[in-house]
């Protein structure tokens, strides 16, 4: 009888024992979630203000025929760029692609980069990318994109002036700025790799960067959670296809 009651108080420890493990587990991961959802609030909020920031001078912003033709717009505010003589570049962004009356979810997605070569101390930059078709979406979508590798790429042109080259630019596929010290101008970017983030889009959507972004059935914006609306919101403002 002992025995018995020893096997069973032994069977209860270990099964205490285990939920408690199981709790703590779920709670950790619960708050990692969490975590990441702020982040991806604070990534929006912040590539919301830049692309505001860009449009809000006309003679020195994105030409909007060119915005107007562009298929997706990747914003990544503050990549860092540092290194003593091999250096390296790396930050992260979000992606929305163009939908019917306006932009979808934005994906999240990690830049990064090295470089070799006489260079010392640190800066910080932001990039805008223009997607101009589907084929330049295509490497993104499937995996990873290399600018300057797989992606055609060019310096975008800026200012109400430069809307008569839109034509010279769009066999690009990708038009990339940069703004760095208030400096905001086309930008020929070589040697960057773009991956999904995808821990962070499994946190706020449940989903991987290519399903939000090429799904039949995306988001729309009452269904995105509320902490990323104001990206797609703020390019709205902007670009709108009927």
């Amino acid at each position: 009888m002992k025995s018995t009651y020893l096997r069973w108080m032994s069977f209860a420890s270990c099964l205490l024992l285990a939920l408690c493990l199981m709790a703590t587990a779920a709670e950790a991961q619960s708050k990692k979630t969490a975590k990441r959802i702020n982040e991806a609030t604070s990534r929006s909020q912040k590539a919301a203000k830049v692309f505001t920031e860009i449009m809000a001078v006309p003679d020195k912003a994105i030409p909007k025929d060119l915005l107007d033709n562009a298929e997706a717009v990747a914003v990544f505010p503050n990549v860092i760029k540092a290194g003593f003589i091999i250096g390296g570049r790396g930050g992260s962004g979000l992606i929305s692609r163009r939908v019917k009356g306006g932009w979808s979810a934005p994906a999240f997605f990690k830049l990064g980069g090295g470089s070799i070569g006489l260079q010392i101390g640190a800066s910080s930059t932001d990039f805008v990318l223009l997607f101009m078709n589907e084929e330049a979406l295509k490497g993104l979508l499937e995996d990873k994109l290399e600018i300057g590798g797989e992606g055609s790429v060019a310096a975008g042109p800026v200012g109400r002036a430069a809307s008569a080259s839109t034509n010279l630019t769009l066999d690009a596929g990708i038009l990339s700025y940069s703004r760095s010290k208030g400096l905001f101008a086309g930008l020929e970017l070589k040697g960057v790799v773009i991956d999904p983030d995808n821990d962070v889009n499994g946190a706020v959507y449940n989903m991987k960067a290519g399903d939000i972004l090429t799904g039949s059935n995306k988001l729309s914006i009452t269904r995105m959670p509320a902490g990323v609306r104001i990206f797609p919101r703020t390019l709205s403002r902007y670009s709108v296809r009927r």
